[in-house]
């Protein structure tokens, strides 16, 4: 078959074909991001459906508008707000996942050769996503930290590229938090070049501690016309449950327009029934306690996996511990004559039956090869015990 030529600049995911190894009986997997199912409010997303039925069955069951339901559009501008965003519920579309609001900014956005500066690591299918549509992908390094603004300024004035795509809170692979200043910063940077910045935050709300700083769109109002050069994407699928697909993307009105355009194309609207039941569920005040249950789970397995880490590990693993999201992101350090390829730590790892994701995929350029990603959503406190562990003698 001739198929199309932009499918020469892709591969499939590697975490994706990770997961074709996972039937081993008694594996333990640290690979995946996915959130805990243990951790989802059924008996509220129950409720939340049946009300949607009984309520409002003739605009759940319907098709609907491909900017979102409005009762959903309405419930998650008040959500918004409740984290320092003021957007009214046309100032935002829903999305299937925020999967898809990644893919409209490519399909509306990019061309062929056009330049875009990620995080270096990133989110691996933001870098599939936009490869595809032809984007020469930039990295811009990072530490804990987040992003480091002195270096992305650089790379700004150097390639002038079409937009700039950050995970600010809780990064996913890397579990770093961008700092109050930096977030200044890059606002700054967005006035100064007149730059598109792109703020994905599906882990924003799991925190440990102390909440993180207002998101990079929440600070916006203290740097004038920083808002119209600003795109977020937010999630469910972290915080209630993947299986709604329930995103929404915030945008100036113009890439909104072509957005909604574009996602008449793909799937005319996500499923109305699936926004009815989101925002019933956002409608019946449970959220806040749903999040403290979480955080308080994921807070403690973060805890076990550091100290186990260091446990079995040692010297031969870095590590910066994260204050929220779903991951840890280390790096092999080579002490004792001990390996640092994390690919071929992985391969011994399996064998141990234990599985985590090696860190040069989500790198769109020149990878670290000694870098891994651990998650500890889905294991509780005595598998992750046991996983890390089994990780010790796979050294």
């Amino acid at each position: 078959m001739q198929f199309a030529s932009r499918l020469d600049n892709v591969e499939t995911s590697a975490i994706r074909e990770l997961f074709k190894l996972l039937g081993t009986p008694g594996i333990i997997s640290f690979a995946g991001g996915f959130p805990d199912s243990a951790m989802f409010d059924v008996e509220g997303l129950k409720e939340a459906s049946a009300r949607a039925l009984n309520e409002e069955a003739s605009g759940a069951l319907q098709y609907g508008a491909t900017e979102g339901y409005e009762p959903l559009r309405m419930q998650l501008s008040a959500f918004m707000k409740s984290k320092g965003v003021d957007v009214d519920p046309s100032g935002l579309i829903v999305t299937t996942g925020s999967q898809q609001a990644l893919d409209l900014l490519g399909k509306t956005m990019i061309s062929p050769g056009d330049k875009v500066i990620v995080e270096g690591p990133t989110f691996l299918a933001t870098i599939q996503c936009f490869r595809l549509y032809g984007a020469q992908l930039i990295s811009a390094p990072i530490d804990a930290h987040g992003v480091k603004t002195d270096e992305l300024e650089a790379l700004i004035a150097e390639h002038k590229p079409k937009f700039v795509y950050l995970i600010p809170t809780f990064g996913n692979p890397s579990g770093a938090l961008l700092t109050l200043e930096r977030r200044k910063k890059v606002l700054e940077l967005a006035v100064k070049y007149q730059t598109l910045i792109v703020e994905d935050d599906p882990y924003g709300d799991l925190y440990f501690n102390e909440p993180p700083p207002p998101s990079i769109m929440a600070l916006s109002k203290d740097v004038p016309g920083s808002r119209e050069l600003l795109a977020h994407c937010g999630s469910m699928s972290k915080v209630l449950s993947p299986g709604l697909r329930i995103g929404w993307m915030i945008a100036p009105a113009e890439l909104l327009a072509k957005a909604t355009m574009c996602k008449q194309f793909s799937d005319a609207h996500t499923s109305t029934f699936a926004q009815a039941t989101a925002g019933q569920y956002l409608k019946s005040g449970r959220m806040p306690a749903t999040l403290d249950n979480v955080r308080k789970v994921y807070g403690e397995r973060a805890k076990a996996m550091a100290a186990a880490l260091k446990r079995a590990l040692g010297d031969a693993i870095a590590f910066e511990q994260p204050d929220g999201g779903l991951f840890f992101w280390a790096r092999l350090t080579g002490a004792n004559g001990r390996s640092s390829d994390a690919a071929a730590f992985a391969k011994r790892a399996i064998e141990q039956r234990v599985a985590f994701v090696p860190g040069a995929p989500f790198y769109a350029e020149k990878p670290d090869m000694a870098t891994l990603r651990l998650s500890f959503a889905t294991a509780n406190v005595e598998k992750i015990e046991e996983g890390i562990a089994r990780l010790g003698k796979a050294l």
